[in-house]
């Protein structure tokens, strides 16, 4: 009962923050012709380049147009007019960016129909905050060899620079600690996994943003990382389920299923995962000694959108991870007999384990 308690007492916790979370950001942009004269009345269509997520809107009399609350990812933007070429442009929106583009249309001639221009390279670069940010796509994780699986780093380590692995935990500029966020809400978390893997499942992931150093003074003055991620929507479903499943030494596997859709408003995704292995953490000797690890967990997103300006999200989860302390087994051994000499007990003999289980729910 006092479990439960507690997980509502979060999920009330995360409801509180998520005013203060953000994982958005806003397009604008400026459309005029070969002149620069502004082009009023303009078709400007985002979409998501890996979802059916998509906006419209209009220039005004200045040629001038705006997306808010734009998610974080990568984008198409499309503007059309008659009289003029289509043009089409790439975009990559970090959060609490708000970059200016600006379009110029080329006057269409009677024989033209050609309609797409040449892509302008991307911009992630947030050039209105001094804080460093790699985005990470969903693509990048499935194309970087073991970064998918469930206690795997190489998304961040493989990535970001400054970051790596050492004495079973995640390093960036230094320091080990490290804040996760889901949809930019931080999620509370006591799980020995969230040292030495991801709080979230990378096949879960469609975008991760990571910001190391110059934080906001909400963060606090300790903190080395932050991984703001935007989960799987189930935008880029149709009715679709995915069986992911691994098998290697150390009798180790890595499996998942999941399955989404989405209709016109409404969409959703969630996965079932688990993972076991022989090899969990360093040990203190060159021989695998009680070393064992296991995992499990779920993961689920649900999307209403009520209209053009409103979302609802609801995203939870829960997983429970099992480690075994290694330790070296042999008494007489240089480790061990240090210990006896210090005073201290010795490591052989012992049969330590960490169980761990965290759960959240954010609205």
């Amino acid at each position: 009962m006092s479990h439960l308690r507690n997980l509502f007492l979060v999920g009330i916790l995360l409801l509180a923050a998520s005013a203060h979370g953000t994982v958005f950001g806003s397009i604008r942009g400026v459309i005029h012709d070969p002149q620069h004269r502004p082009v009023a009345d303009s078709s400007v269509k985002l979409k998501s380049a890996t979802s059916d997520w998509t906006q419209t809107t209009q220039t005004d009399q200045d040629g001038m147009f705006s997306f808010t609350a734009v998610p974080v990812g990568d984008y198409l933007v499309t503007v059309t007019k008659s009289g003029f070429v289509d043009d089409q442009q790439t975009v990559t929106v970090v959060s609490g960016a708000s970059p200016i583009f600006h379009y110029q249309l080329k006057i269409a001639t009677v024989n033209q129909t050609v309609t797409v221009s040449e892509e302008a390279p991307e911009n992630v670069a947030n050039v209105e905050s001094v804080t460093p940010t790699t985005l990470v796509t969903r693509a990048d994780i499935a194309e970087t060899p073991g970064a998918a699986r469930t206690n795997a780093l190489q998304m961040i380590t493989d990535y970001v620079p400054g970051a790596y692995v050492t004495h079973d935990m995640l390093h960036m500029l230094g320091g080990h600690q490290v804040d996760w966020l889901i949809d930019g809400v931080p999620i509370p978390n006591t799980n020995i996994a969230a040292n030495l893997g991801p709080v979230i499942d990378p096949k879960d992931i469609d975008y991760l943003e990571v910001q190391r150093g110059s934080y906001d003074a909400a963060y606090g003055d300790r903190t080395y990382g932050i991984f703001n991620v935007v989960p799987r929507t189930g935008f880029e479903r149709n009715n679709e389920a995915e069986l992911v499943t691994s098998f290697g030494n150390w009798y180790q596997t890595n499996d998942q299923l999941n399955f989404g859709s989405h209709t016109e408003r409404f969409a959703y995704f969630a996965s079932l995962n688990g993972n076991r292995s022989n090899y969990g953490l360093q040990t203190p000797i060159g021989q695998i000694f009680h070393d064992a690890e296991n995992g499990y967990g779920g993961f689920a997103s649900f999307i209403f959108n009520p209209n053009p300006k409103n979302q609802f999200r609801l995203v939870t989860s829960l997983r429970q991870d099992y480690y075994q302390i290694p330790y070296d087994p042999n008494p007489n051994s240089i480790g061990n007999q240090q210990l006896v000499t210090a005073g201290e007990s010795p490591s052989y003999g012992l049969r330590d384990g960490e169980h761990e289980r965290d759960g959240y729910v954010v609205f």
